[in-house]
């Protein structure tokens, strides 16, 4: 549990943050409603009053419930919230699914921005890890002149920021776009990404909270966080049919637990399917 000592750091990052974006005059926040995006737009509300706005960008490639979840959050800050309409599948980079495919998606989602809000300072989430993780988007950003108040705070830091903001998506787990769970060179079309979709939404009903549908194919590889692996192994025969239910030919569940990002680093080999 946290000591005082730890609470007065927060505090004092947190006034730090707010004095920097209190002098940008007034910004739009790119906003997911995860962890991240969540305490940027409160800060940017609580030093910019009706100066700040969030965006949340919607698109095939986000994941059933995200939006809700993201109004659910801004109406707790209390800051203006809109919405905008995104189409990365336009974009051929996007669609090749390269390892740099996260750069057309933000640069779709900054140029849609920047068109609409003409000349506000534009902030994201991006925090001190996202530095050393292979993160094309922030290339992306650094062509918007995109800014990244977060960029000295560390992961750990940035939720403790969130529950001193009592902020309801503190303990929220990260939720990147559906085209993170196909592998690089697997294109992208916007019917594997619905079938992603209903095969994680399937899964959570079943009581799994964090987890991955990998897809390959006809086959959707599911990945579920370390706490809960033993679990669904053993409730296999259900969520087998129920990843088979949103259109894959085999399922199967990894004996390795959901690590963020695997694709990066790994192929996928799995051993058996159903």
């Amino acid at each position: 549990m946290p000591g005082p000592d730890t609470n007065l750091n927060v505090l004092a990052n947190l006034n730090v943050l707010e004095l920097y974006v209190r002098e940008l005059g007034h910004a739009v926040v790119a906003f997911s409603g995860g962890v991240d995006s969540s305490v940027v737009a409160a800060i940017a509300h609580r030093a910019l009053g009706d100066k700040a706005k969030a965006v949340t960008a919607v698109s095939p490639s986000v994941a059933s419930g995200e939006l809700e979840g993201a109004q659910r959050v801004a109406a707790h800050i209390g800051i203006e919230h809109e919405i905008v309409r995104t189409n990365e599948l336009a974009r051929e980079g996007y669609r090749a699914n390269g390892r740099d495919r996260c750069y057309f998606c933000k640069s779709e989602l900054y140029d849609t921005l920047a068109a609409r809000y003409p000349g506000v300072p534009l902030l994201s989430g991006a925090n001190q890890d996202d530095q050393g993780d292979w993160r094309p988007g922030l290339k992306a950003a650094a062509e918007h002149d995109v800014v990244h108040p977060l960029v000295n705070t560390s992961k750990a830091e940035v939720r403790e920021l969130a529950r001193l903001l009592e902020l309801p998506s503190a303990e929220k787990p990260a939720s990147p776009c559906l085209a993170s769970r196909i592998p690089y060179g697997t294109g992208v079309d916007p019917e594997t990404l619905a079938q992603i979709d209903r095969a994680e939404q399937a899964v959570k009903a079943l009581g799994f909270p964090v987890i991955r549908v990998r897809h390959h194919g006809i086959l959707g590889r599911l990945e579920v966080a370390i706490e809960d692996l033993d679990r669904a192994l053993s409730a296999e025969p259900g969520i087998v049919a129920a990843i088979k239910r949103a259109g894959y030919k085999h399922a199967v569940i990894d004996i390795k637990p959901f690590k963020s990002g695997r694709l990066n680093v790994e192929p996928a080999r799995p051993a058996t399917s159903r």
